[in-house]
């Protein structure tokens, strides 16, 4: 009877393992092929029920927030409370990653873009400790996983965000080691890692132009044209790239 038991406690875990399997892998599918967010989360749901402490599962749910979050309205007081609802679930779930799994990069990366979505809803300049653990998470996920491009991108985009102000102004805040040299230096690291996405191309022609490098930029925007869709913004990636590209003729 006690062999018995033993065995069904083996069956159950080892469909439990393969459910969740198939469903985080359902998930991917509908996340990063059709593009439904809201489909690939309603997957991790279900994972989440069957194991509630799985790695894989946790960075995923907090990726799912962002996505949907950044897609909610947010005209009014209301709205506006509930897009940062969504991007504090994804801090929470991202936080909960990171400690399930300290030695792997996806937990330090989604809390890095987590605290990013925070500190831009709130304001960069009134959420300072979210821009410095985005730094710190960033370099951390480079770390272990140096071949990764999306660390690289977020770093850069933490620079170049940043310099939007003075550095007389960002110095006594602790926030002096922003530069467009390293904005630039990261988006072109992403690129050499994934070079025909077109978030990371866009991004870096604006950082050219900031730095007054049209020509360079122009080449950036007119190579988008020709990239393949892989994210569901990429239209109006594109577009905006089109748009850029007017303003520099």
């Amino acid at each position: 009877m006690k062999h018995i038991c033993i065995l069904l406690l083996f069956i159950t875990a080892s469909l439990s393992a393969q459910t969740v399997s198939d469903l985080v892998a359902q998930s991917d599918d509908l996340s990063m092929v059709v593009f439904d967010r809201q489909g690939s989360f309603e997957k991790l749901q279900q994972a989440e029920k069957l194991e509630p402490d799985n790695f894989d599962i946790l960075w995923r749910i907090s990726r799912s927030y962002v996505d949907i979050g950044e897609h909610l309205p947010n005209t009014t007081d209301a709205e506006k409370e509930k897009q940062l609802e969504y991007y504090q679930k994804a801090l929470d779930y991202a936080e909960r990653a990171v400690k399930a799994k300290p030695d792997a990069f996806e937990g330090y990366i989604r809390r890095a873009i987590a605290n990013g979505r925070v500190a831009l809803f709130k304001g960069v300049w009134s959420a300072i400790d979210f821009v410095k653990q985005v730094k710190a998470d960033c370099e951390k996920a480079i770390s272990l996983s140096p071949n990764d491009p999306l660390p690289y991108y977020i770093l850069g985009r933490t620079h170049a965000k940043l310099c939007e102000k003075p550095k007389m102004i960002r110095w006594p805040l602790g926030l002096g080691w922003a530069n467009m040299e390293d904005a630039i230096k990261n988006y072109e690291k992403a690129l050499s890692l994934r070079g025909n996405f077109i978030m990371y191309r866009l991004d870096a022609a604006r950082a050219y132009i900031e730095e007054d490098e049209e020509e360079k930029a122009k080449e950036y925007l007119i190579a988008i044209s020709a990239y393949p869709k892989q994210d569901e913004d990429d239209d109006q990636y594109r577009k905006d790239a089109k748009d850029l590209l007017e303003k520099l003729k």
